[in-house]
């Protein structure tokens, strides 16, 4: 919970025994999330194809398999889909394909999943559900390469990929089916988000996942460029946002940031896991040239919009966060590999 006096999530009664809906609910943050709500007493259905490439494990929610309700789906199949909208209180709409690089090499993939699936599940909605509180987790990658930083929601969309686009025009159908069809919906473009849980097979979901595998395999972490500035956020205090989004029925649907205000370097992150992990080496390369063309370099984001509207912050430190991290994988690397 957050290290605050004034605490700004909803009290627990808010959850209790309250129909939640998790789509990627064996990810990296929806486990994390769903995990979180299970012990706030709420009826949890998690939804995960469990495809490889997509980053559900199972081992996400070892110990609450009896508390959660695991239904094996795709978004994509729109009759299971049908009947598992209905009756929800809250839909936390986190499936999606989250790898910049593969949205390039199969488009057509990530369009059916990132923007034919997320017009699916809001017109199911609108049909079978019009009274469902629906969050849905964008990215800040389709603000491309920054004009100025940090990044607000004025600064302008121009997505350097095809995953991005996809992510802008799934946001504006949840913008559009609140102003046209009043469903109520909320948009958060999250940031890097890092922490227990999240892949760390390959950097389809992060960089961050495959350096801390390579930390503690005894590998050097190779580090592309190096001088990049990033923000990180903590995948308890992104959950903490989606609480909030969840619970705050009247926050308006135009997107809103997540973010933190101390960005790192890439090199100054790997020194810092380095030093966490108490051994290592980093190795500074130039950007393969099929990553190149879609970096966005330095990028950090401005998050006061959502604070002003909700009272959140991201109080985790990140030297916190990543300890914290390298800590779980030492335990459990072998379910992740």
């Amino acid at each position: 919970m957050p290290a605050s006096s004034a605490d700004p999530l909803p009290q627990p009664e808010h959850w209790r025994e309250l129909a939640v809906l998790i789509t990627g609910g064996l990810g990296f943050i929806g486990s994390t999330l769903a995990l979180r709500l299970a012990d706030l007493g709420a009826r949890v259905t998690v939804v995960d194809s469990l495809i490889p490439e997509y980053g559900g494990n199972l081992q996400n929610i070892h110990g609450y398999e009896q508390r959660l309700r695991i239904n094996l789906s795709d978004i994509r199949d729109r009759f299971s889909l049908q009947i598992l909208l209905r009756d929800q209180a809250v839909i936390f709409n986190l499936a999606g394909q989250t790898s910049h690089l593969d949205s390039m090499r199969d488009p057509a993939t990530d369009l059916a999943i990132n923007c034919s699936a997320q017009l699916s599940l809001l017109e199911l909605c609108r049909t079978v559900n019009p009274e469902a509180r629906i969050v849905f987790a964008s990215t800040r990658q389709l603000y491309g390469r920054p004009r100025y930083l940090p990044v607000d929601e004025h600064h302008p969309t121009r997505p350097v990929d095809v995953n991005g686009i996809n992510k802008l025009a799934a946001e504006m159908y949840h913008q559009l089916y609140a102003e046209v069809h009043e469903l109520s919906t909320c948009v958060l473009r999250l940031t890097n988000t890092i922490g227990p849980r999240m892949r760390v097979k390959d950097a389809r979901q992060t960089f961050v996942g495959i350096w801390i595998r390579r930390l503690l395999e005894g590998q050097p972490i190779e580090v592309w460029g190096g001088e990049q500035l990033r923000d990180f956020n903590d995948v308890d205090d992104v959950v903490d946002a989606l609480l909030l989004a969840g619970a705050q029925r009247d926050l308006s649907p135009e997107p809103f940031n997540l973010g933190h205000s101390e960005p790192i370097s890439l090199r100054d992150l790997a020194e810092l896991m380095i030093e966490l992990n108490g051994s290592g080496s980093l190795r500074v390369t130039p950007y393969p040239s099929e990553r190149q063309r879609i970096d966005i370099g330095d990028y950090y984001s401005c998050h006061r919009r959502f604070s002003d509207a909700t009272g959140w912050e991201p109080f985790r430190p990140l030297r916190q966060t990543l300890a914290h991290t390298l800590a779980y994988y030492r335990d459990h690397l072998g379910a992740y590999r």
